[in-house]
């Protein structure tokens, strides 16, 4: 390929990619107790304490506490009264992802090119200022009461954002090796995957990476069908489900019964070594679901060689797929809350670009056996 072909080319993608994103800057959580949450992100989880607001900080109608390991970011935040939004959304929905923020070079910017193209605005850009300098933040709707905020933090110096002060208690935990978010998903009503995807498409300006129809993930018993939106940069990766018909109550149903709408229905983090990751997890007591012995009986056969060793992955439950770019290593929690709603999935990725395809029916199958047990298959 020629130099000029290359520059047209780039010109030509970043003129296509009218909303830059530079990552995922956190992603809050409404929580009925942001206290005990934290305490549980870094126990369980490795997080290391960040930046706290509430009564001390002037924060009269909230708490919140910020949490940090590597890339990634969590807000949990609760209620100081009663009634309001924060409240309603608990009530609503438990325990759950208000907010994924986008890190991006200018707020007011984003807020402008996606109101334009047809986003709803949550929020207008304001500027917060304190002595560590200035973060400017705007938000539009999507999904559900799922919120995007766009935070532009070049000129603060602060340990998160003004309004928060930095948070050292005395209990801290060692981190369990996760780097950053690989891609968070969205579960949404019948016949609206496609809306969601237009709208993340048009308003965003992302484009679909995959589709899979209820022939790729489905049981005897369940299916649903899922698109994969990526921003320009491949930085930012949006899933979204939605039900498909099948013989009994799909996960995709059951989440939306549960959280009484759509939203965010798992946080996929990334990891450079699952296994040491896996197990220190479930040192924290972070449940997994279960994968049955038989799974690896024929799997190398599927996917071909790979690094690792098998037996620890069999015997932590760790899932396995290949595509045409490497291969990549997988395992899913049970739901980190009391209503079959949010888990993770743990993720490492050996060259594959994928979503584990091949592990969707052994997946959805630890999925089925988990609603038998709830009684809502």
């Amino acid at each position: 390929m020629s130099t000029t072909t290359e520059k047209s080319e780039k010109a030509l993608t970043e003129e296509q990619d009218f909303l830059p994103l530079l990552g995922t800057d956190f992603v809050e959580l409404y929580v009925g107790n942001a206290k005990q949450a934290a305490h549980y992100y870094m126990s369980a989880w490795g997080f290391q304490p960040l930046a706290y607001a509430g009564l001390e900080t002037g924060s009269r109608d909230r708490v919140s506490y910020v949490l940090q390991q590597d890339k990634i970011r969590l807000v949990l935040t609760s209620p100081l009264v009663a009634g309001g939004p924060i409240n309603q959304h608990i009530n609503d929905h438990g325990d759950g992802v208000k907010v994924v923020a986008l890190w991006v070079d200018d707020a007011k910017y984003s807020y402008q090119q996606t109101t334009q193209r047809g986003a709803e605005s949550a929020l207008e850009p304001v500027v917060l200022k304190d002595k560590d300098g200035e973060v400017v933040i705007s938000a539009i709707k999507t999904y559900g009461e799922t919120l995007h905020y766009f935070v532009e933090r070049k000129n603060y110096n602060g340990a998160f954002m003004p309004g928060y002060q930095p948070w050292h208690p005395t209990f801290k935990t060692q981190e369990v090796g996760l780097k950053f978010i690989d891609h968070m998903v969205g579960n949404v009503g019948w016949n609206e995957m496609n809306k969601w995807c237009e709208f993340y498409a048009k308003v965003m300006g992302f484009t679909q990476l995959v589709s899979f129809d209820d022939k790729d993930i489905s049981t005897e018993y369940t299916a649903l069908m899922s698109k994969v939106m990526s921003n320009g940069n491949g930085r930012i990766k949006f899933p979204i489900n939605e039900p498909a018909s099948g013989r009994k109550k799909s996960q995709i149903e059951e989440y939306i019964d549960f959280y009484n709408g759509a939203g965010v229905q798992h946080i996929a983090v990334a990891t450079d070594n699952i296994i040491e990751t896996v197990k220190a997890l479930k040192a924290g007591g972070v449940e997994f679901l279960y994968v049955p012995p038989t799974y690896y009986d024929d799997v190398l056969d599927r996917v071909g060689k790979i690094d690792e060793d098998l037996a620890p992955l069999k015997e932590l439950g760790i899932l396995i797929d290949r595509d045409d770019e490497g291969y990549l290593l997988q395992l899913f929690t049970k739901p980190v809350l009391d209503r079959p709603t949010m888990f993770f999935e743990i993720i490492q990725r050996k060259g594959a670009k994928s979503f584990g395809k091949g592990n969707f029916k052994a997946l959805f199958e630890s999925i089925e056996r988990e609603q038998e047990l709830r009684g809502t298959l």
